[in-house]
C-alpha cells in the first residue's frame, strides 16, 4: 500500500507549499556554507513531521502562514538536531549520503548545524505567536536535555523501562507531539483539542521509537546499519530491558552492563541479541507498539471529523508501524 500518497491526500497543495518554503530558507550564497546546506537540502527525508503539523492545522481550522512557518521552523531544529547528533555519535552516514561532518568535519557541522538553528528561531518568529515561539524554544532544550538523559542513562547501570521511555519522551516522541501541538495551536484550536493533539503526537512518537528499536535486532540494508547497532553504542532499547528484567539471567545482565560500559564485544552483542529474540522482547516491544496505537487511534475516532483526514492519519499510523526504514 502507498502510505505517503494516502497521507499527502489532505494536504498536497500545502506539502509543495512547504517544501517549497523550506528549501527557500537553506538558500545562501557564500561557498562553503551554500555547499553545506545544497547537501542537507538533498538528503530531504519523507517530511513526516511537517505534514503532520499540516494535517493536525487542517484537522482543526485552516492551514494559514503561520502554520507553515513553523512547520519550517520545526523541521529546521529538527534538521539542525540531526546535524549536531550525527557530531556527538561519530556517525558518517545519514539518509544513505555522507553526514555534513563526515564530507567536511565537525567545526563545519557544528556551525552549519548552528546557521540552521538560528534559521528555524528566524522563520517561527514569522509566525508573530508568542506562544508558538516559545514552544519551539522549549522544545529546543528538551531534546537538548533528551541527549544529555541518554548519554547519562548509558552510564547508569540501572535498566529499567521507566528510564527507557523517560528518554524517549525528551527526544523522537517529544518532537512527535510538538508538531501535533504545534499544528493545532496555528489555528486557534482549543486548549482541550491543544492537548489531545499532544498526546496522539506523543504516542505516535513513542510508536515510532519502538519500531525503530526493533529494526535495530534485525540486519537490513534498507536501514544502513548493522544488527545491534543500538547496543554497540553503549544503548539497551525496549526488547532487551524487558528480557533481562523478566528472566533476572545474570549472565546476561552481565553482558548488559558490559554494554553500558562500551567494553562489549560484538560476539557478545549478537549473544544479548539472540537472548532476546528468543525470550520474547521483541513480542513484548511489538505488544507495546501496539497499545500506543490503539490510545492514538481513539485521538482519530473522536477528534478527526473529515474523512479524508482520518483515513490520512490513520495511514500514518499504519506507515509509522509497518514501515521498512
Amino acid at each position: 500500500m502507498d502510505y505517503l500518497s494516502l497521507i499527502k491526500q489532505p494536504i498536497s497543495l500545502e506539502i509543495r507549499d512547504f517544501i517549497d518554503l523550506f528549501n527557500r530558507s537553506l538558500d545562501h550564497d557564500d561557498g562553503m556554507l551554500s555547499q553545506a546546506l545544497e547537501h542537507i537540502r538533498n538528503r530531504a527525508g519523507k517530511r513526516m513531521r511537517p505534514m503532520l503539523i499540516l494535517l493536525m492545522a487542517k484537522n482543526f481550522g485552516v492551514i494559514n502562514d503561520a502554520t507553515q512557518y513553523a512547520a519550517v521552523g520545526l523541521e529546521l531544529l529538527h534538521t539542525a538536531s540531526l546535524v549536531h547528533d550525527d557530531v556527538v555519535d561519530e556517525s558518517g552516514e545519514r539518509r544513505g549520503q555522507a553526514s555534513v561532518n563526515a564530507e567536511y568535519n565537525n567545526k563545519v557541522a557544528v556551525l552549519v548545524g548552528d546557521y540552521i538553528l538560528s534559521t528555524a528561531l528566524l522563520n517561527v518568529s514569522f509566525t508573530h505567536s508568542e506562544i508558538i515561539v516559545r514552544y519551539l524554544s522549549e522544545l529546543g532544550r528538551t531534546l537538548s536535555n533528551g541527549e544529555i538523559l541518554q548519554l547519562t542513562n548509558i552510564q547508569n547501570q540501572e535498566i529499567s523501562e521507566d528510564v527507557y521511555y523517560q528518554v524517549i519522551k525528551q527526544k523522537t516522541a517529544a518532537l512527535f507531539e510538538a508538531c501535533a501541538g504545534i499544528g493545532a495551536l496555528s489555528v486557534g484550536a482549543s486548549d482541550d483539542d491543544v492537548e489531545a493533539a499532544k498526546k496522539f503526537g506523543q504516542n505516535l512518537g513513542i510508536i515510532f521509537q519502538i519500531r525503530d528499536d526493533i529494526f535495530d535486532y534485525y540486519h537490513s540494508g534498507n536501514i544502513g546499519k548493522p544488527t545491534g547497532n543500538d547496543m554497540a553504542e553503549g544503548k539497551l532499547t525496549l526488547p532487551v530491558i524487558h528480557v533481562l528484567n523478566s528472566t533476572g539471567n545474570k549472565k546476561m545482565m552481565e553482558l548488559a552492563i558490559k554494554v553500558k560500559s562500551n567494553t562489549v564485544s560484538a560476539d557478545e552483542i549478537a549473544q544479548l541479541v539472540a537472548f532476546t529474540k528468543a525470550n520474547g522482547g521483541i513480542e513484548y516491544a511489538d505488544t507495546c507498539m501496539w497499545n500506543f496505537h490503539r490510545d492514538a487511534m481513539s485521538f482519530i475516532e473522536n477528534r478527526v471529523v473529515a474523512s479524508e483526514i482520518k483515513a490520512s492519519l490513520r495511514a500514518y499510523l499504519d506507515f509509522v508501524i509497518e514501515r521498512n526504514i
